[in-house]
């Protein structure tokens, strides 16, 4: 009755009284009961909850009776927060999330945890310790991730919006992937306080939704400095959607020529020639820029994120926190490590070793290091990019549409090497929005960047690219 249906046409819909959200948030159960068996995008989900929720909804706030799903490594109060994990199988958490805080005081009503890859490491949506997270326009086809479960079940129609965490990329991919719209701020627009931490100096809120004119809508709830994340920033929050439809026109877009590359599919040139087609003809200028450090931007990204993901992991070792295995010995050390074999999956574990190696004496300097001067050269290159006087960047999400979910040709290094389009933005903190093209195929998305706290101008570019293909 109301699947994938947006969320300013549901909030009309809501305020006019021409629906209830007690019917909307059963209309998202009915279609989650129907869908899920297949998609496995949500983990769970409180259908008594979100109707005590639905039954005390202010239509008058800017999110009032609508539902967003709440990926799983967010906190939300009274709810499992497993990360996808054995690890925190049994874990309920005491506190909301800033970001969940937030969609509460605007009206929204947090329903459904959504599949992830664990801890969010991935990009497939494979790596989840409660089974694989199906895309929607072929379900023999993974739905990108880490955000595996917040795309699919948006693309699905399962759930009108919904949040998820972007550390190299995992909102803007399994967006493309399933052919939905996923925005990435600029790192420290959204508070992570409650975000279940990945790689700290790179993890990021973000949205995924059926339009860009939803994306703004939730955005301008989330957004807003908070005294609980160090880095959460206190720069001002402007309206997003006041301009939205403003156009393009006289708007110079820098297609860096890096990303022009052999290496795309042929649908991933066709989607980025179609958009350079339309945002010329709504007036922009697209010029070929350089970004010179693009191709050590992966290696870069890899050092520092599993790094960081080391250290942060170290606390789940069976006494503080997570799981604990039963049948130990009593030989020092043994519970650690058996808690920590059994709790965590497969390419967590590969990312902790290789993050304790390249942190480990003798090797700090020449990997990580090394890797934080790489880092700094690939946000030099947009710095300069941008003060050459491109406003904007456009560029591929993926060089590939989603590939066939058992697909078994590919090394862990040659799944890594498909985020080379999304990194740079975390390594840079750049806001960066994916943008679904028409295709008669697999759903393809293109990305737009802009400069730090540029969303306004990033929304109003993308709305534009999304109108034309109206």
């Amino acid at each position: 009755m109301f699947a994938k249906t947006s969320l300013s046409v549901l909030r009309r819909k809501l305020i006019d009284r021409q629906i209830s959200p007690t019917e909307l948030v059963q209309e998202c159960a009915r279609r989650m009961q129907e869908l899920n068996p297949a998609l496995n995008a949500f983990i769970s989900w409180d259908t008594e909850r979100a109707l005590q929720a639905a039954a005390q909804a202010d239509m008058s706030l800017p999110l009032g009776g609508l539902p967003i799903a709440i990926k799983d490594n967010i906190c939300c109060l009274g709810e499992p927060v497993r990360c996808a994990s054995r690890m925190l199988d049994n874990f309920v958490t005491p506190y909301d999330a800033t970001s969940v805080s937030n969609l509460r005081a605007a009206g929204a009503i947090p329903f459904g945890r959504t599949n992830m890859d664990e801890f969010a490491m991935g990009s497939a949506g494979k790596n989840s310790a409660y089974g694989v997270t199906r895309n929607p326009a072929d379900e023999e086809r993974v739905p990108g991730g880490s955000s595996s479960g917040s795309a699919a079940a948006v693309a699905a129609g399962m759930i009108p919006a919904a949040l998820g965490s972007d550390t190299g990329g995992s909102v803007r991919q399994p967006a493309s992937h399933c052919g939905v719209v996923g925005l990435k701020p600029t790192y420290g627009r959204i508070s992570r306080y409650g975000l279940v931490a990945f790689a700290s100096s790179l993890d990021q809120i973000g949205t995924l939704t059926s339009c860009v004119d939803d994306a703004a809508l939730l955005l301008q709830s989330l957004c807003g400095h908070d005294a609980m994340d160090s880095t959460s920033s206190l720069k001002p929050v402007p309206n997003f959607s006041a301009d939205l439809h403003g156009g393009v026109r006289g708007m110079r877009i820098g297609l860096p020529k890096e990303y022009v590359s052999s290496g795309n599919a042929s649908e991933v040139q066709n989607a980025l020639n179609a958009a350079m087609a339309a945002l010329e003809a709504q007036g922009a200028e697209i010029c070929e820029i350089s970004l010179p450090h693009a191709e050590a931007a992966v290696a870069s990204y890899y050092i520092i994120a599993c790094a960081e993901a080391s250290s942060n992991l170290a606390r789940y070792d069976g006494v503080r926190y997570g799981y604990r295995a039963s049948e130990v010995s009593n030989a020092p050390g043994d519970l650690y490590a058996r808690s920590r074999t059994e709790g965590f999956g497969e390419e967590v574990k590969r990312r902790i070793i290789l993050g304790t190696y390249v942190l480990s004496g003798g090797y700090y300097d020449a990997y990580y290091a090394r890797a934080q001067r790489v880092r700094a050269l690939v946000a030099r290159d947009f710095t300069q990019a941008f003060e050459s006087g491109v406003q904007l960047i456009l560029g591929p999400v993926a060089p590939a549409p989603a590939p066939k979910l058992h697909a078994t040709d590919m090394t862990p290094l040659q799944i890594y090497l498909e985020d080379i389009y999304t990194v740079p933005a975390n390594l840079a903190g750049l806001p960066a929005i994916s943008v679904p093209t028409p295709q008669s195929g697999l759903p393809v998305g293109v990305q737009l960047l802009a400069p730090h706290f540029e969303e306004a101008r990033l929304l109003r570019a993308a709305a534009t690219l999304e109108q034309s293909w109206k």
